[in-house]
């Protein structure tokens, strides 16, 4: 127990270490140098950490007061949690980690599948999301443990397959897809781009006035964007009757709204900046270190990474996406809300439109140019609420609060999946 407990929380359960660990032995199956095998392992690391904290700045220190609006105005969205399954679950999530990687691993070796499963924090959430929608079905034991590896293992291998072809046709090469919970809103967008776009005409070639040329830095978009979705947020709040200094806290820092909101919509421009630097540097030593596996190992294997290694190819489609996104999904709350068709009233999916979203509408301009990442963050918008409104059913007595927060793509629709198996089981 000692020694799997080791393997699941200080390697599989620690994303730097493990993905670290993974360029290290590339590196020594391609027998490099003693000094490069050191430089590449220790500046894979240190991409990742960057890439996270770009990551954490985005999801915590700037879209969280936006969240935390909108339930004061909504008290109900977040329901509480019965059951801690990080904490009376933990071993079996582990067990659960274990075997799918080493599945995944069997299937790229002895198939045509070649995608290895290599984004750390959702080599754990995945098992946690299934375990979940098992245990909330009454599965205990074995039975819950196997389900939820089955369908790890499934996910790992199906997902990053699937977004194989479209990855490609976004970057122009081959050497990775992602592995994140983005698939069905990217494929469902990238479709949509297909049917309904024009490749010709891709969100990269936009001509902006020259006047409004700083809007071509991403970072500056993003945070004018925060900017302005916290600025009608406040002034939802005191159409409602509350006082944003207290929601938001800023009153026990002396400071007013102004402060505030510049500061939250600049962390969202420095998160950006510092995320996609991390994407450069885990790029650039992960996918050349990467090869020492797909020679000996796994032929032909290539990895299957994170979300943000994309968001360089088309910074354009993924303000673009994350704006729209934005903008469907709270109609599409507001009316869902008003008619009270989900056991929950869902909040604004800020880390989805951002991350899995944006994602969609770059895989929409590759297939369909600016009308397919349009379309297709839209569509996903509108997806995206109802997938997390009636995945509620499935969690309702375990991360449901949880759900709403990270939820609306490949996590509740697969979860209900599990849910709908584990309750036939049961």
């Amino acid at each position: 127990m000692a020694v799997l407990n080791f393997i699941i929380n200080e390697i599989f359960g620690q994303g730097a270490i493990f993905i670290a660990l993974i360029a290290c032995i590339g590196l020594i199956l391609q027998k490099k140098p003693f000094t490069d095998i050191v430089r590449g392992t220790a500046m894979t690391a240190i991409g990742f950490f960057i890439l996270s904290t770009g990551t954490s700045l985005i999801t915590g220190s700037s879209i969280d007061g936006i969240s935390a609006a909108f339930n004061a105005v909504m008290p109900q969205a977040i329901p509480s949690q019965t059951v801690d399954i990080s904490s009376e679950f933990g071993t079996e999530i582990g067990i659960v980690m274990l075997v799918a990687f080493a599945i995944n691993l069997l299937v790229a070796h002895f198939t045509k599948w070649k995608s290895i499963f290599l984004t750390g924090h959702m080599l754990y959430w995945f098992p946690f999301v299934f375990i979940a929608a098992g245990v909330d079905a009454g599965l205990t034991g074995a039975k819950l443990i196997i389900l939820a590896a089955i369908f790890t293992a499934l996910y790992m291998v199906v997902s990053p397959n699937l977004m194989r072809p479209f990855v490609k046709q976004v970057t122009g090469t081959d050497t990775f897809t992602i592995g994140h919970p983005t698939t069905c809103l990217s494929v469902i967008s990238g479709l949509l781009g297909k049917a309904l776009g024009d490749k010709s005409k891709s969100t990269e070639d936009l001509k902006i006035p020259d006047s409004l040329g700083f809007l071509r830095e991403i970072s500056i978009t993003g945070s004018l964007t925060i900017a302005i979705t916290y600025i009608v947020m406040y002034g939802i709040l005191v159409a409602n009757g509350k006082d944003p200094a207290q929601i938001w806290g800023y009153a026990d820092l002396k400071t007013g709204a102004f402060t505030y909101i510049f500061t939250h919509a600049i962390y969202f421009g420095v998160g950006i900046t510092v995320m996609l630097q991390g994407v450069r540097m885990l790029i650039s030593e992960i996918v050349p270190a990467f090869k020492g596996i797909a020679d000996k190992v796994v032929p032909d294997a290539i990895p299957a990474l994170d979300v943000p290694v994309i968001f360089p190819y088309a910074p354009n489609a993924l303000v673009i996406g994350f704006i729209v996104a934005m903008i469907t999904s709270i109609c599409t709350i507001l009316v869902t809300g008003s008619m009270g068709i989900f056991p929950t009233v869902v909040i604004p999916l800020i880390s989805t439109c951002f991350f899995e979203i944006g994602c969609a509408s770059i895989v929409g301009n590759a297939t369909g140019g600016v009308r397919g990442a349009i379309i297709g963050a839209a569509v996903s918008g509108i997806i995206a609420v109802f997938l997390v409104g009636f995945g509620a059913y499935f969690f309702n007595n375990t991360i449901q609060q949880w759900m709403l927060v990270y939820g609306g793509q490949d996590f509740d629709l697969w979860g209900m999946v599990v849910g709908a198996v584990a309750r036939l089981i049961a």
